[in-house]
């Protein structure tokens, strides 16, 4: 129980030593098992929140007179309250404030402001980066995070409690938790909450009930247990022990906090491998889903002067530099997918190649690069596809250029490009078609093999060559792994390896396959952020694309960029991010 001098605190946290950590109208406290005050932060305080820390407790609070919010370390060896952070007054109204810890153990701040408009920051190092703008529902008097399953917890007096998205590289959504009657089980409303292990406790203190919900999906919500309470209660704190919760409940009549408990089975944790970017190209200019597919040009004499070329689905073609500076636009219209292949010979003549799909004509563009990295259209290839979507080139080893173009319906033609003294021409070699939706493919040059995604089904490989039968056969289905949408597929060629890497949109992750059957996945991963250099992290990507050339550096591996479905700290059109292969190979000891 905690000690009598406690009684008058607004909100409390029971330490890990068996100290406590107290919010009252004079300040934050830092109490000893007994309750005799170790240090002491004198300000109006409101909000507490509070994560594990390596010297004791990570403790976040709000200034409730100049709306500064400041972040303390609880030294629980030398007792003393440590300054890290102070975040300036946001431009609002402060409601709520709360704490947030991501898969990286980056310490992440909710300001929820009271008309909904709210923020996201970042606390790095003694600073703090704004990660996002947010719209919150109004008057949300609370907020909690669960960590784990990353969802951020809202109550809101009118109408109940709400679930959001805490992750910041992940679409924005609200989802209804526990609403009031006639709606829901809340008859007083969400008095406070506390979030759980997969749920969230939420004091109805009217009804004197405590109600367990736990998160059944992504979508839903389910009530477990609804407690009874001896008295009215104001405020809530819980720790998890095991398969145990352990609750402190204020009684401001009594003025005093009280003990509860309750069984709760915790859900199973998965971890998963994060990788931080280390450079990022300019966004793009259009809003939107926009950016969608990268490929890579090699300098012939200088690789660290090689070109990262993008599409911009409302734009058209974007060519970088190794440093992600754009250095070419050309408005193509409204491309898609592309690629790149070179030393390209037809007679005397030799060509580095890009090319890409058009979705407003439903035709394919040639690009020609020289030898300095300039992009300049050639050419366009007329398909009769109705819906022209995704496409990669292949350069088989008895020469030329071939290229594969697919349909919304899952059709695949595979065309030949060649060249004369009239220029560039296509002819169709070979059709075929997946049962549904394809779009990302790599042909694996070296072994004449295509390797094809079907979205909502897997990863798919058959021969390359024109004239032989596109028999299917499956590398990798859809499921606990990949998650559909399955997206770009690009492959690394290794000096002892091969490998397949492959965006598994549904959950913003990477794969990594070894490139020969039985294809065994040797690692899955997320990119995440790169505070020191200021950037953000990826999600639901759609094209990638890698090489093993050795670029410099930290680039000297090779390295692989990805397309950003959203761009934070701060918010922004969308880009790529480029990763270097070393870090990805140390993760998962790739050969």
């Amino acid at each position: 129980m905690p000690p009598a001098v406690t009684g008058k605190a607004q909100e409390i946290i029971a330490l890990p030593d068996g100290g406590w950590l107290t919010l009252d109208k004079q300040g934050v406290r830092l109490l000893d098992a007994q309750g005799k005050e170790r240090s002491k932060v004198s300000l109006r305080a409101k909000h507490l929140d509070a994560r594990p820390h390596a010297d004791g407790i990570l403790a976040v609070f709000t200034d409730a007179d100049t709306q500064k919010t400041h972040a303390y370390v609880a030294d629980q060896k030398t007792g003393q309250l440590r300054l890290q952070v102070s975040m300036a007054s946001p431009d609002f109204s402060l409601e709520s404030m709360c704490l947030y810890r991501d898969a990286q153990q980056l310490d992440h701040v909710f300001l929820i402001g009271k008309e909904g408009l709210s923020e996201q920051w970042v606390m790095h190092k003694g600073s703090a980066q704004l990660v996002r703008k947010l719209a919150l529902p109004p008057h949300s008097k609370h907020c909690r995070v669960d960590d784990q399953s990353q969802t951020l917890y809202l109550s809101v007096p009118d109408s109940g409690v709400w679930a959001f998205t805490a992750e910041a590289e992940t679409a924005a959504k609200l989802k209804p938790v526990a609403m009031l009657a006639p709606f829901g089980k809340l008859h007083g409303g969400a008095t406070a909450i506390s979030a759980l292990p997969g749920g969230v406790a939420i004091l109805d203190a009217n009804e004197k009930k405590l109600h367990l919900y736990r998160q059944k999906d992504e979508q839903h919500f389910q009530p477990e247990q609804i407690l009874n309470l001896p008295h009215s209660a104001a405020n809530i704190h819980v720790n998890v022990s095991g398969n145990k919760l352990d609750f402190l409940l204020q009684d401001e009549q009594a003025k005093t906090w009280r003990a509860s408990s309750a069984a709760w089975k915790q859900p199973a944790t998965s971890e998963i491998v994060v990788i931080e970017p280390t450079m990022q190209t300019d966004t793009v200019a259009r809003h939107g889903d926009a950016a969608d597919d990268p490929a890579i040009w090699v300098h012939p004499q200088d690789a660290r002067l090689s070109r990262v070329l993008g599409t911009n689905k409302k734009q058209g073609l974007l060519v970088y530099d190794m440093q992600g500076k754009q250095t070419q636009l050309l408005e193509s219209g409204r491309l898609n997918n592309v690629d790149v292949r070179q030393n390209i010979k037809w007679g005397q003549h030799s060509f580095d190649i890009a090319m890409a799909t058009q979705r407003d004509e439903n035709s394919l563009v040639l690009y020609v690069i020289n030898d300095q990295g300039q992009v300049a259209e050639a050419a366009r290839f007329p398909t009769k596809l109705d819906k022209i979507y995704g496409f990669c080139l292949y350069q088989p080893r008895t020469g030329g250029l071939e290229a594969f173009v697919n349909d919304k319906d899952g059709t695949y033609q595979q065309f030949r490009i060649t060249h004369n003294e009239q220029g560039f021409s296509s002819s169709l070699v070979r059709s075929f078609k997946l049962a549904s939706q394809p779009e990302g493919c790599v042909a694996d040059d070296k072994t004449d093999r295509l390797f094809m995604g079907e979205e909502k089904r897997g990863i798919w490989v058959v021969s390359a060559k024109a004239d032989q039968p596109a028999d299917l056969q499956m590398v990798m289905p859809v499921g606990k792994q990949l998650v559909a949408d399955v997206e770009g597929l690009a492959m690394y060629f290794g000096q002892q390896k091969n490998y397949l890497l492959v965006s598994s949109q549904g959950d913003s992750s990477y794969l990594v396959l070894e490139a020969q059957a039985p294809y065994r996945l040797r690692g899955k991963f997320r990119v995440g952020m790169n505070l020191a250099k200021g950037i953000d992290g990826t999600s639901e990507t759609d094209g990638i694309e890698v090489s093993s050339v050795n670029f410099g550096g930290e680039f000297s591996l090779g390295m692989l960029v990805v397309q950003d479905g959203y761009k934070r700290l701060p918010d922004g059109t969308q880009n790529f991010k480029y990763i270097p292969w070393s870090a990805i190979a140390r993760s998962f000891k790739l050969e």
